[in-house]
């Protein structure tokens, strides 16, 4: 049998400092969702393939891992952690009166059918808020992310929002079928304004539809973008749905984050289970979004109660790799302790890394190999992060370095401890 060396296509290891610093970002960002409330919740990687069907709105059938059980039932790995979450709300959660908050971390799996160097296994960390269907909410959502990606550092970032109404109210005013809305859909997410113009006349669609299309092109900007908005809104629905942007926009100025924003009225999103807000989050140096998120009010009732929610999911993977480029600094701390350790001191270095450890001080002990020198262990503990370095001789002499400065003191003990 032919060993297997390396991984499959769309998913790669992990591992030491990357991993660290990954964990790191993690832990940053899960603090900042609990200081906002939120309580952690940790939804099984595969459910039955009905929380993920056609009618949930999420990805396409084709584009699941999907397997099944001894009893012949079909699973799927998840594609996304929002569907799971809307069952649990509607069946574990169904009795809770107040609105719930709620937090994950998890990887996500997509069989990209056309695999262009995107990973099928990524990192989501997210927040989902159930119960509350008001402005403040949304405000509230979109507030948790600037601040989460502030917290961890990153300045330059623009968080685009807009409301699927909007778009629904030019679909339903051009009397768009199935098939012709899905077609528009797939040419305004590729902004090919062009060929929504070109199809929209094959079709013979009026022309104030026309012309409302060819608008979204422009409709994305500061505030002032709403009151254009306003002069194509073809309907109540549209004109809502502007409103609504209008008094999130006002709620995020009492958060002082308003600078952030940016509005995009051609938003339409991926997921089919999004009602009103919606938004993307991007910044430098990544080819998608880092965050993607909105309002999908009537998602928990497919799973038998109804109650609104909105939520949101960070890309760890993609936002790992915007900052590595834009060289923001991961706080991952230099934790380790390493003791270097010659023959006649194995006694001497297992005491002191015992109390250590007793100490909470992470502790790593190695035997010194005759043929290596202190530089390569000094070496070693720079490129792992570790801290500080203790190397005990047989002579009993002690090197202690400290790994940040390079600084070296030198010890010397009365006794020779042997076994």
């Amino acid at each position: 049998m032919k060993r297997v060396l390396h991984t499959p296509e769309g998913v790669r290891d992990i591992y030491n400092v990357e991993c660290g610093k990954k964990l790191a970002l993690e832990e940053s960002l899960r603090k900042v969702f609990h200081l906002y409330g939120y309580h952690d919740i940790q939804p099984p990687t595969f459910e039955y393939f009905d929380v993920f069907r056609k009618e949930i709105g999420t990805i396409p059938s084709r584009d699941l891992y999907r397997f099944f059980d001894k009893d012949g039932n079909t699973l799927a790995l998840r594609p996304d952690i929002t569907p799971s979450i809307a069952r649990v709300s509607a069946t574990l959660l169904k009795d809770e009166k107040l609105p719930v908050r709620l937090c994950y971390t998890g990887n996500t799996f997509i069989n990209h059918s056309n695999y262009q160097g995107r990973l099928r296994e990524t990192t989501q960390m997210g927040a989902e808020f159930i119960g509350d269907g008001s402005v403040e909410a949304d405000a509230e959502m979109l507030a948790l992310v600037i601040e989460s990606l502030l917290t961890i550092g990153l300045k330059e970032f623009q968080l685009s929002i807009g409301n699927v109404d909007f778009l629904q109210s030019l679909v339903e005013d051009a009397c768009l079928d199935e098939e012709a809305e899905e077609r528009v859909r797939e040419l305004i997410n590729n902004r090919n304004f062009y060929g929504v113009e070109e199809f929209l006349e094959s079709i013979q669609v009026k022309r104030s539809s026309k012309e409302a299309f060819a608008a979204l092109n422009d409709l994305v900007g500061g505030v002032s973008t709403l009151a254009q908005a306003k002069n194509i809104a073809p309907n109540s629905k549209g004109v809502r749905a502007i409103r609504r942007l209008e008094r999130i926009y006002e709620t995020l100025k009492l958060y002082g984050v308003e600078k952030f924003l940016t509005f995009d009225f051609s938003m339409s999103g991926t997921y089919g289970y999004y009602s009103g807000l919606i938004f993307r989050c991007y910044t430098f140096g990544t080819g998608d979004a880092i965050v993607k998120g909105g309002r999908y009010d009537h998602l928990t009732e497919k799973f038998g109660k109804k109650s609104p929610a909105i939520g949101f999911a960070i890309v760890v993977d993609e936002l790992m790799n915007a900052l590595i480029r834009q060289k923001v600094r991961i706080v991952y701390p230099r934790k380790n302790t390493i003791i270097v350790y010659e023959d006649e001191r194995r006694r001497d270095a297992i005491s002191l890394a015992r109390d250590f450890r007793r100490k909470a001080k992470n502790t790593e002990l190695i035997h010194k190999d005759l043929e290596m020198d202190l530089d390569a262990y000094i070496k070693y503990g720079e490129e792992y992060y570790a801290g500080n370095l203790i190397y005990i001789q047989n002579s009993g002499e002690i090197i202690m370095v400290n790994l940040l400065t390079g600084e070296r003191k030198f010890l010397n003990t009365s006794s020779k401890s042997t076994e």
